[in-house]
């Protein structure tokens, strides 16, 4: 305290303040000193060469300020240089700027739009200021140095928080970086947040703090501002477009600044995150660093469900520019029509031009955000930036074949084969999960000598050849030319249709597969199946039942295949495979669509002795199976699994929507069945009158889902299921939106 009493005495000889009041701060200890009729604000530093050299610069660009922003920004007190004291210090005074902090006031249109007047106005006032300690200075608050916080990523202990920060870190390096480096720049304030910026008679009347002033893109001061002033806004975009709306007339925008405003929004809060988990264990008591942290974690998770086209569009509207032409639908689908075969479906009734999406959202050209409660494959979450970046890692250093050594592919194939109980100790890579199917019945028709398949009614197992053959959806359905002579199929049993219980419906669907295998004289090489049927309407099979199935094939000689391409990797929730619900483990097992995460790969997974037989002279070659971007993106699509718990997440979340569902059945009765487990769950939709299969209404659900933005699709041999299947990071307020629209739409139906 003495030396602080020393300090103010050499900046008022003749008199003493009346009170002394400690201020936080960052880099300097900060005091208030009120007299009787005025106040000023005292900083102290520790008196370091490049502190004092950007101090020196800070108030220069003050003193550049205060004739356009008089009484509306501090004002360095009698030196133009900070003054050096006696005890290692320097020190400055400076003006106290009266007013009620931004943050602490009701945020109406007036003050908004005051506030982008401001910013304007500050923005033009400072952009003729240079100096060359002050353009050279770097510092991690700067947007254009983002880069610098990216050491405090391990510091955000939230594995679901901190991939909300590296998905944007990505997502500016991807879609704006390379143009900003040629926007606009100017000395800008760098930190009008909502603590800074002062209000008095519902206008901004102020800012104060220049210590984060920097020489940057014009774009980041209106950028910085945004991020903090539609913090709580239950609608974001509307507050900045009035904001950028004021700013724009008084500093014109450009095209490229109103196109990058969505990701520079989101920059800023990302460092801000940053910061407070890395100051949190500097200072852990701080209210002052750690006071917008909770604020700027809502506004990033609500930021990442807005359509980026729909931000610029919204900013290119503030500042009176016409909206860019990114949809084209009818010349997509026309284009479509004349280079493709019409064999490709198309999903619901009006066809989605898909623009982006991330994480449990999508997003289409004409800006609205869907929530995905379908898409399987994109297992962690669409555009998963852990995922991403081991892609581009590895595909800019080595993409070979397994014909050669490399790490990544036993590395991955290690990593995996540890998710597999112990008989299942060999690994062959392919491209996808058809290959993956095709090779899995070859190898078992290899092993055993023999042709005869037993197959799952209504399953799918892929689209070679030998796939089709093997699913009962395709060949007995539209096109198909029936089951082969080498095929028997079993009844799928569905306790539910069957109007049995589950132990009931294990019995007797397997004499009755019994009786089949019994008129049967061909020697058996296998049974594929999936533990949960995905088109036949994302059916269990019945507990008990592959155990007596599996029993008979192996008694029969023949293999049993787990097809866990849908159901595998922890979707089940309470299982990572399919087969561990039922108590059994297969001989051979086949993965695809989730292990890359949209990303194409396949695998076959089977016992050491399976993948002797199989080495009979023939080579087994795929061009891309195994390769090491592949192996590499599987190997961090395990890590998310494991780092962000998504497999308890799917359990505690499927049990929440089962639970919701089922919450709805009293007042719905066409409501049929809900099954499934964790995120892999069927809704059969019935006739109440004659609990037949209501395929109309299914498809008016799934058709105004999609009208609601929600993703959703249906599925089974009368196609009356709903089928919900989301990316893992699906939660629980996502599975409350829902419900919500699910109800609104069956209210309306029924009324």
């Amino acid at each position: 305290m003495k030396n602080l009493d020393t300090t103010i005495h050499s900046y008022f000889p003749d008199r003493q303040p009346d009170r002394i009041v400690k201020m936080e701060g960052y880099e300097s200890e900060n005091y208030r000193l009120d007299f009787e009729k005025e106040r000023f604000v005292l900083k102290l530093y520790a008196n370091t060469p490049e502190l004092f050299r950007f101090v020196t610069s800070e108030d220069a660009l003050l003193h550049h300020l205060a004739p356009s922003l008089k009484d509306q920004i501090p004002y360095p007190i009698q030196a133009v240089h900070p003054k050096v004291n006696d005890n290692g210090t320097f020190s400055r005074l400076l003006t106290f700027i009266p007013g009620q902090f931004f943050a602490e006031v009701d945020k109406d249109e007036v003050l908004l739009q005051s506030l982008g007047h401001f910013l304007g106005k500050l923005n033009q006032a400072s952009q003729d200021f240079s100096q060359g300690d002050f353009i050279a200075r770097r510092h991690r608050w700067d947007l254009q140095h983002y880069y610098l916080n990216r050491s405090y990523l391990p510091y955000i202990k939230n594995a679901a928080q901190r991939k909300l920060v590296d998905y944007f870190f990505l997502q500016f390096e991807t879609k704006v970086l390379e143009q900003y480096q040629g926007f606009r720049r100017a000395a800008i304030h760098g930190d009008a947040n909502d603590w800074n910026l002062l209000v008095r008679n519902g206008q901004v009347s102020g800012l104060i703090d220049f210590g984060d002033a920097c020489y940057s893109p014009l774009i980041n001061e209106l950028a910085i501002a945004l991020a903090y002033a539609v913090m709580g806004a239950s609608d974001p975009l509307q507050v900045a477009q009035t904001v950028v709306s004021a700013y724009h007339k008084v500093m014109p925008l450009e095209a490229n600044e109103l196109a990058a405003l969505y990701y520079l929004v989101a920059l800023r809060l990302c460092v801000s995150v940053c910061n407070s988990a890395f100051s949190k264990l500097q200072q852990p008591d701080s209210d002052y660093i750690t006071i917008s942290e909770r604020p700027a974690w809502d506004l990033l998770e609500r930021w990442i469900s807005i359509n980026p086209i729909k931000a610029k569009t919204a900013f290119r509207s503030a500042a009176e520019m016409p909206a860019t032409s990114d949809s084209l639908p009818a010349e997509l689908l026309r284009k479509r029509q004349e280079y493709l075969g019409g064999s490709l479906s198309l999903s619901y009734q009006e066809p989605i031009p898909m623009a982006g999406a991330a994480f449990q959202y999508m997003y289409d050209l004409d800006g609205n955000t869907f929530l995905d409660a379908y898409n399987n494959i994109p297992l962690v979450g669409h555009c998963h930036p852990t995922v991403v970046k081991a892609g581009q890692k590895a595909i800019a250093n080595l993409n070979t074949n397994t014909r050669y050594l490399y790490p990544e592919l036993t590395e991955y194939a290690e990593q995996l084969l540890a998710k597999l109980p112990a008989p299942l100790s060999k690994v062959f890579f392919l491209n996808c999960g058809s290959a993956a199917s095709d090779l899995a019945v070859r190898m078992a028709r290899t092993y055993t000598g023999a042709e005869h398949m037993i197959i799952m009614e209504h399953g799918y197992h892929g689209n070679t050849t030998t796939g089709i053959q093997m699913s009962h959806y395709k060949f007995n359905g539209k096109g198909g030319q029936g089951a082969s002579k080498d095929v028997t199929v079993a009844p799928l049993p569905d306790a539910y249709r069957a109007g049995q219980s589950p132990k009931a419906t294990t019995r007797t669907y397997a004499d009755l597969l019994k009786e089949r295998l019994a008129l049967q004289s061909e020697p058996l090489a296998g049974f594929i199946a999936e533990p949960i049927v995905g088109c036949g309407g994302q059916i269990p099979l019945s507990a008990g039942y592959l155990q007596e199935v599996y029993a008979m094939v192996r008694e029969k000689g023949g293999l049993c295949i787990s097809d866990e391409v849908q159901v595998g990797f922890g979707r089940l929730g309470e299982y990572f495979w399919g087969f561990e619900m039922h108590g059994v483990i297969p001989d051979i097992v086949v993965l695809g669509k989730p292990m890359g995460n949209t990303h194409p790969m396949g695998a076959v997974v089977t016992t050491a002795a399976i993948a002797e037989a199989f080495n009979n002279g023939m080579e087994f070659f795929s061009s891309f199976g195994g390769n090491p971007v592949s192996c590499s993106i599987g190997q961090a699509v395990l890590e998310v699994l494991e780092a962000e718990q998504l497999q308890e997440q799917a359990r505690l979340t499927g049990l929440y929507f089962q639970a919701r569902l089922r919450e709805l059945q009293p007042d719905f009765p066409c409501l049929g069945d809900i099954r499934g487990s964790g995120l892999f769950l069927g809704i059969e939709m019935i006739e109440p009158k004659d609990q037949k299969p209501a395929t109309a209404l299914a498809a008016t659900i799934k058709n105004e889902m999609r009208r609601r933005f929600i993703l959703v699709s249906t599925d089974g041999p009368y196609d009356n299921v709903l089928k919900v299947k989301p990316p893992l990071c699906f939660n629980t307020q996502n599975v409350d939106t829902f419900i919500t629209n699910l109800t609104e739409i069956l209210q309306a139906f029924f009324n």
